[in-house]
């Protein structure tokens, strides 16, 4: 593919496209502002939260627990966007691409994660009470830890080099991920309305009860994937198709992505009953 997708600027022959060109970069670094300045404190209020709780709650919030230091990374890469736009240092650069990977694969992993977690406890609660224990989610979130390091590494070498590559690359995740968090959302809204044997009165109220909460959290982690990657993986495979850069496709999307950045920590809040305690003075 040529340099034109890579180098948009350099394609724009009038003064609208040119002006149009400058408009996204300005809420480009808009949207880098407010990803560090709200994204940094509520993930890291997250994350303090999670540590200083008990031992059981550590080990039931280890999944947002490394949601939210993945995050941590991509609001420092929203910080060295700002300074490398400002100051256009190649060394910045190469540092945006390889933190680029925490947004392309930590995110969304330890999103499946979490949307897994709460379907083995919804359908299969014997395999869950199995692998209830801490080491097994350090296991699984080491694993994700690798899979994202190489996700970094690949943004560092293809976002320029093999532009097409790097656009196939979390198009293809993305697909697949989601189609593993909908399949867990399926299950348990199908689980949600059957009764188990033996169920009655206050029993069946209270399953029905942790059902409904494990469908409502999938459905909204399913629901923020949708939004964040749907808006990239169009215009990926726009690029792919059409080799024509479209930026504003680009910044829509990205609006998408810092947006939904700030759901989970939310919900991990609510949850907790910390999130008024959080937007207090």
């Amino acid at each position: 593919m040529n340099n034109s997708i890579v180098n948009f600027s350099s394609e724009a022959s009038t003064n609208s496209m040119t002006h149009s060109f400058w408009l996204v970069n300005r809420l480009d670094i808009f949207l880098y502002s407010i990803n560090l300045l709200f994204g940094f404190p509520l993930h890291a209020y997250v994350i303090w939260l999670i540590i200083t709780g008990t031992r059981s709650g550590v080990a039931s919030g280890f999944f947002s627990l490394n949601l939210s230091v993945s995050e941590i990374g991509n609001c420092l890469n929203s910080l060295v966007c700002i300074v490398d736009s400002c100051l256009w240092i190649p060394q910045l650069k190469t540092l945006t691409w390889f933190l680029l990977g925490l947004g392309i694969a930590g995110r969304p992993l330890f999103q499946c994660l979490i949307c897994v977690e709460r379907y083995l406890a919804v359908v299969h609660p014997v395999t869950f009470l199995k692998y209830k224990p801490l080491r097994y989610r350090v296991i699984c979130c080491t694993v994700a830890w690798m899979i994202t390091l190489g996700s970094c590494l690949c943004c560092m070498f293809t976002v320029i080099l093999q532009t097409i590559i790097f656009l196939w690359f979390y198009s293809i995740q993305f697909v697949l991920l989601l189609f593993i968090q909908l399949i867990c959302l399926v299950t348990v809204l199908w689980a949600l309305k059957q009764s188990g044997p033996g169920e009655r009165g206050r029993e069946r109220k209270e399953e029905n009860h942790m059902k409904r909460r494990a469908f409502c959290l999938i459905l909204i982690t399913t629901v923020t994937m949708i939004f964040t990657y749907v808006p990239f993986t169009i215009s990926g495979f726009s690029v792919i198709h059409t080799q024509q850069f479209i930026k504003e496709l680009f910044s829509f999307g990205f609006i998408c992505y810092v947006l939904a950045g700030f759901v989970q920590p939310i919900l991990y809040l609510h949850r907790s009953g910390k999130l008024f305690c959080f937007c207090s003075p």
